[in-house]
């Protein structure tokens, strides 16, 4: 139990890890009740386009009228969403990946790490825009056909959580394969070999509950990776697209009107402040998990 606690005692004193996760909370909480507590009528179009931040409308509204904090909520709402599932599916196959390698080692270790040295040298953002670019139009037009009308628009969701999982599970694997490289030699385990215990057995019982803390270290800092991925997607036309909102694509509508003549600039410094603030708090998070779980590595 001492062995448990230990980690969490070492985070509650890390002051910048401790406040970073009361701003994600703070975000989160935002971001899920905020659109539920704010008039109805924000979200819906109007014709008082770009007024400035008022207490009316604190964050402004933007080029439909639409009210701006509502905007910035919902974008939460699809950039978090985005971020945390498409980190868990690169966490589910970068894990397995590492195991398999570290554990079978040899031949196998040496071929699929060869593999992993092969994807790292493709250009992940090209690779990206290929793989949405066809992945989309086959996904909503099987979801049509199959009566899923009602999904057709949040198919990009889906396929940004896939394709960003599915290219961020690189550096989980090689963190993991290490990790079981190291762990497969220690007593523990040569002696749960030595009686007879199944290779699923050792993985299950003796490998993976001294892998959790590594991979969650290492899940926190793919969130902001891949929901910087996303916006960046997004402001490129290719990610989420209206009338939902993220965070990218609110960036991008703001840097479609931003001029040095029309100076809106509420529309761009209240998005960025948002995710700025999320994607640093998701750092320093991350890097006080990884001191608070493996100290040495503390600078």
């Amino acid at each position: 139990m001492a062995n448990t606690r230990l980690p969490w005692v070492r985070l509650r004193r890390n002051r910048a890890a401790m406040v970073s996760l009361s701003v994600l909370l703070l975000v989160a909480v935002a971001a899920t009740i905020g659109p539920h507590l704010l008039p109805a009528a924000d979200a819906n179009a109007t014709r008082n386009s770009f007024l400035p931040p008022s207490w009316l409308h604190p964050f402004g509204t933007d080029l439909n009228g639409r009210d701006l904090l509502y905007r910035v909520l919902l974008g939460a709402q699809i950039s978090l969403l985005v971020g945390i599932a498409g980190a868990a599916v690169s966490f589910a196959i970068g894990t397995t990946y590492g195991m398999i390698a570290g554990y079978l080692g040899g031949s196998v270790d040496s071929l699929m790490m060869r593999l992993v040295d092969i994807l790292y040298a493709i250009p992940r953002l090209i690779f990206l825009l290929i793989l949405i670019s066809a992945v989309d139009p086959i996904l909503r037009a099987n979801l049509a056909a199959h009566d899923f009308q009602s999904l057709v628009g949040y198919s990009k969701i889906f396929i940004l959580v896939a394709c960003l999982g599915f290219t961020e599970w690189l550096t989980m694997a090689r963190i993991i394969r290490g990790q079981v490289l190291s762990l497969k030699s220690q007593e523990f385990v040569v002696a749960a070999r030595s009686i007879g215990q199944s290779h699923w057995n050792i993985i299950w019982q003796h490998l993976l509950p001294n892998l959790i803390g590594v991979a969650i270290v290492y899940l926190t800092l793919t969130v902001p990776s891949v929901i910087l991925d996303e916006s960046f997607l997004s402001f490129l036309g290719v990610g989420i697209q209206a009338p939902l909102a993220s965070w990218g694509l609110l960036l991008s509508d703001a840097a479609q009107v931003i001029n040095p003549i029309k100076g809106y600039w509420w529309l761009l410094v209240f998005p960025a402040i948002a995710m700025g603030s999320t994607l640093l708090a998701l750092n320093f998070l991350g890097d006080g998990l990884r001191d608070a779980f493996d100290p040495r590595q503390r600078k």
